[in-house]
């Protein structure tokens, strides 16, 4: 099994700037990507960004400007640093790990259990 434990979340002011952490452990595969999707209520879950273990990244359209996400590979940890933060940003924020055994398996996808961003003055 893999787990994962998400840190740094909180109430923070507009325009403030905020550190998710995750850190992986467990049954890891070396080739595997992680990410930070958000969750806000009565809505889906969102892709924010990923990153692979090359380093290499993807972002929504939403979080190109302000959201920084970076890895950590002897850590098994990615970060997300968002800056100039907006009240539309308030989320719940979860850490994803997606891997695959094998060429010939499906991919499977772990889950933090979420840390609540909340954006407000």
């Amino acid at each position: 099994q893999v787990q994962l434990v998400e840190s740094g979340g909180g109430l923070v002011q507009p325009g403030g700037s905020l550190r998710l952490s995750c850190t992986a452990s467990g049954n890891i595969v070396q080739v595997n990507t992680m990410g930070w999707f958000r969750q806000t209520p009565g809505s889906d879950r969102e892709l924010v960004a990923t990153i692979t273990q090359g380093h290499a990244t993807t972002y929504a359209d939403a979080a190109k400007d302000r959201f920084t996400i970076t890895r950590d590979n002897g850590k098994r940890t990615i970060y997300l640093q968002i800056n100039s933060l907006k009240p539309e940003d308030s989320a719940v924020y979860y850490c994803n790990l997606r891997q695959r055994r094998h060429v010939l398996m499906k991919y499977v996808d772990y889950w933090g259990m979420g840390n609540q961003v909340t954006v407000s003055s």
